[in-house]
């Protein structure tokens, strides 16, 4: 499964900075807790549970999710197969070569991460990651809005990263004491690659909001864009409450005051505030979405549905 890099970006704006300071520098309340190797391109055999693995599982018996289960591995895999392909539009596109790698490798390890899941959900209805990804319709989806919105400038990409960021962050590593042992190993996987993800989206928060005026500018006005979709990510319902009574999901809404606590460490050190936004009314989960993700859909599927027995 890949995603597609072709077209023209909504909204493509060329996004000049300056003075902005050494991108290595460390943030606080960001990639705390990672390894100080951890990269968006590094691979850890023997540490990690491929989607390949996952699918030999499944064709055993030996992984096989409930409905319950997979439904909610759905829901992740498709946050993560969005985001992937939004960030795929990056490459070439940044404001600086070194950009260009970062949000690709960022792209294609949200893409790991919905490969996994995808796989692991296709396993109760015997359907493979790319049945899943190319051949369902818009409604058959169960991205939040937020994965879903359009790229922007490249501050409006930055405060969607840095939102998804904290977020999966917070998931994962609850997710790792998952009584589903599929669900657990494939966190265990992603938290790392999320915990940079993190970090360099904090990073990007102080250099924007640090930097000229306009690059401030563009900072606030990103997340004022991106915050009415924040609410949706951490809503209950009855699946995530059933699953989480029997120790498998995380209860979204139990990942609501640590992300708080996160993101507003790094706003204030950024000498920026949570915006005060109205919420959107989300329905992502239920199949209601935003007039954006057919766009999204058409590109990725264009190909797979004009040639179905190509091996992707």
């Amino acid at each position: 499964m890949t995603t597609a890099n072709s077209g023209n970006m909504e909204h493509d704006t060329d996004f000049a900075h300056e003075g902005h300071g050494d991108i290595s520098v460390g943030v606080s309340g960001a990639g705390a807790s990672g390894d100080g190797s951890a990269s968006a391109t590094r691979i850890t055999p023997g540490n990690a549970l491929r989607p390949e693995d996952i699918a030999l599982e499944v064709r055993r018996g030996t992984a096989k999710p409930s409905e319950d289960v997979a439904e909610y591995a759905l829901r992740l895999g498709d946050d993560a197969l969005i985001l992937a392909q939004r960030l795929g539009h990056w490459i070439s596109r940044a404001p600086e070569l070194e950009e260009d790698v970062a949000l690709g490798n960022i792209a294609l390890d949200q893409l790991g991460h919905a490969r996994s899941f995808l796989t692991y959900a296709g396993g109760a209805w015997d359907k493979s990651e790319d049945d899943l990804a190319y051949f369902r319709r818009e409604h058959e989806f169960r991205s939040a809005h937020l994965f879903e919105q359009p790229n922007g400038d490249f501050a409006v990409t930055i405060a969607r990263q840095l939102v998804v960021s904290y977020y999966q962050y917070a998931l994962y590593s609850r997710l790792m004491q998952s009584a589903d042992p599929t669900l657990a190993a494939i966190a265990a996987k992603a938290v790392k690659e999320v915990d940079y993800h993190r970090d360099h989206s904090a990073q990007w928060v102080l250099r924007l909001a640090g930097g000229t005026e306009e690059s401030r500018r563009r900072m606030i006005q990103g997340l004022r864009l991106v915050w009415p979709y924040v609410e949706e990510i951490f809503e209950d319902d009855e699946l995530t409450t059933r699953l989480a009574e029997r120790g498998v999901a995380a209860l979204p809404s139990s990942l609501r005051q640590e992300f708080d606590n996160r993101i507003a460490e790094t706003l204030a050190e950024a000498g920026l505030d949570v915006p005060d936004v109205p919420q959107s009314l989300g329905g992502g989960r239920a199949g209601r979405h935003s007039e954006h993700l057919g766009y999204i859909l058409a590109e990725m599927q264009v190909l797979a549905r004009e040639y179905p027995g190509a091996s992707w």
